[in-house]
């Protein structure tokens, strides 16, 4: 019997109901919300740890004060 999580398809996290900016290369491996183009399909793929072109979101203006943190991918 298939568990629920490998009938749902990954996608991108929705927006979050706060003011928001993607945040590259800060994200825990398979805790990303999405990535860049060509990097992975999207929201908890990401296969390493700071991945400088998987982001997640932060709450505006945060992004620049988060060691490895940038707002454009790597």
């Amino acid at each position: 019997m298939a568990t629920p999580a490998l009938l749902t398809a990954q996608k991108p996290a929705p927006a979050p109901p706060f003011k928001a900016e993607k945040c590259y290369g800060i994200a825990k491996a398979g805790k990303n919300d999405c990535a860049s183009t060509g990097n992975n399909s999207c929201g908890g793929t990401s296969k390493l740890n700071a991945d400088p072109k998987a982001w997640v979101y932060v709450p505006e203006g945060y992004c620049d004060r988060i060691v490895g943190g940038s707002k454009t991918p790597k």
